[in-house]
């Protein structure tokens, strides 16, 4: 068991991002994987967990939040109507696939592989965050038939590479097809219930290697960063709801990209071994 000069600074980084997630959940819509899984990464890392399947322990613990997240958010959002169940069980079986297959390609790619993966992607979510109009568009409507086929797993595969719910990947597509802000919003926490639970099994179940695990963890989920983060989140996202309606979110949403530009290039940085 880890004595307790190493127990304290990893409850103390903990509690620190849980409440940052939880804020910046709040107040800008974005999903807690975007900033829990850097933040775990930098944090295991300066514990000294370093390892060739860091990046899988902090993408399972990222998803296992999500769970939580995603259902209370689902429940909050359906009491207003605004979850479009047609769109959510036309995509399910399609995402929920896609993020069994995403957990299967993870466990067999080296930490730094996943981090450029999340660097790249990070990159395209800054970019649309940061530059996208909200009067693009693609379509009138969602599609179905093929494209649907094809964008379903697609979407479920790239979030679990992530370690992110379906907010960051499925508003986007919503609001390019003509789905109304609020209602994109909320029918991706239910995309993100669907990656998640099928993923987290996933990564319970993946066998790290003795000198790569973190304390009391379950396969490539640690216990008391999940336990800690959504204990955390609970409190503070609220107060980044009340922020939210108390300031205009646009610039904060620009800086926030910049922000997860950087946090991005510095993944591709530490990738590539510079």
């Amino acid at each position: 068991m880890p004595d307790i000069s190493t127990l304290l600074p990893m409850l103390g980084l903990l509690m620190v991002i849980g409440a940052f997630a939880g804020v910046m959940a709040g107040l800008l819509g974005v999903g807690g994987g975007i900033i829990l899984v850097p933040a775990f990464f930098y944090a295991f890392s300066a514990l000294g967990y370093g390892s060739d399947q860091l990046m899988q322990i902090c993408l399972g613990t990222s998803l296992a939040t999500i769970i939580v997240t995603s259902l209370r958010s689902v429940q909050s959002h359906n009491r207003r109507g605004a979850v479009d169940w047609a769109i959510l069980r036309g995509w399910a079986p399609g995402i929920a696939l896609g993020a069994l297959v995403g957990v299967a390609v993870a466990a067999g790619l080296r930490s730094v592989v996943l981090q450029g993966v999340f660097g790249v992607l990070g990159l395209a979510i800054g970019a649309y965050l940061g530059l996208g109009r909200a009067e693009w568009r693609l379509g009138a409507e969602m599609p179905g038939g093929l494209r649907r086929v094809i964008l379903s797993p697609v979407l479920g595969f790239l979030s679990v590479l992530m370690g992110i719910g379906g907010g960051s990947f499925g508003v986007p597509l919503m609001s390019l097809y003509g789905q109304a802000i609020h209602r994109a919003v909320a029918t991706a926490a239910g995309f993100g219930v669907i990656i998640a639970v099928p993923s987290v099994a996933g990564f319970l179940l993946l066998p790290i290697a003795p000198e790569a695990r973190l304390p009391w963890s379950v396969g490539a989920v640690n216990l008391p960063a999940f336990t800690v983060t959504i204990a955390m989140t609970l409190i503070t996202t609220p107060y980044g709801a009340r922020l939210a309606h108390a300031m205009d979110p646009k610039p904060l949403k620009r800086v926030f990209a910049v922000f997860l530009t950087l946090v991005a290039l510095n993944m591709l940085r530490k990738a590539l071994g510079w």
